[in-house]
C-alpha cells in the first residue's frame, strides 16, 4: 500500500478503541490509518508497521531528485512568481 494514496481515515473514541483493539489494528494494516479521538478530538493515528516504516524511504532531498535526473544545463528552468511578494513583520 503505498504511502500517496488517498484513503478515508476511520475514527474510534478511546473507549471504542481499547474495546476492539485488535479491530483496530486490524483495519490499520488492511485499510489504513485509524484515528483514535479523546474528547472529541483527535488523539492518536493508528499505523500499519510497514506504512510508518516506509515514510523514511519516501523522504529525498531535492539535490538527489535533480541529480538522478540526469538534466542537460538549460534544461531546467524555474520562473519566479509573476505576484507580488507579501509583506512580512519582522
Amino acid at each position: 500500500m503505498a504511502l500517496h494514496e488517498k484513503r478515508t481515515t476511520e475514527t474510534w473514541s478511546v473507549a471504542e478503541a481499547k474495546a476492539k483493539f485488535s479491530e483496530v489494528v486490524e483495519r490499520a494494516k488492511t485499510e489504513g490509518p485509524q484515528r483514535v479521538t479523546k474528547n472529541g478530538r483527535a488523539a492518536v493515528i493508528v499505523v500499519a508497521a510497514d506504512e510508518w516504516e516506509q515514510r523514511d524511504v519516501l523522504k529525498e532531498s531535492l539535490f538527489d531528485v535533480l541529480q538522478r535526473a540526469q538534466l542537460e544545463e538549460g534544461e531546467l528552468v524555474i520562473e519566479r512568481r509573476a505576484e507580488p511578494l507579501r509583506d512580512v513583520n519582522l
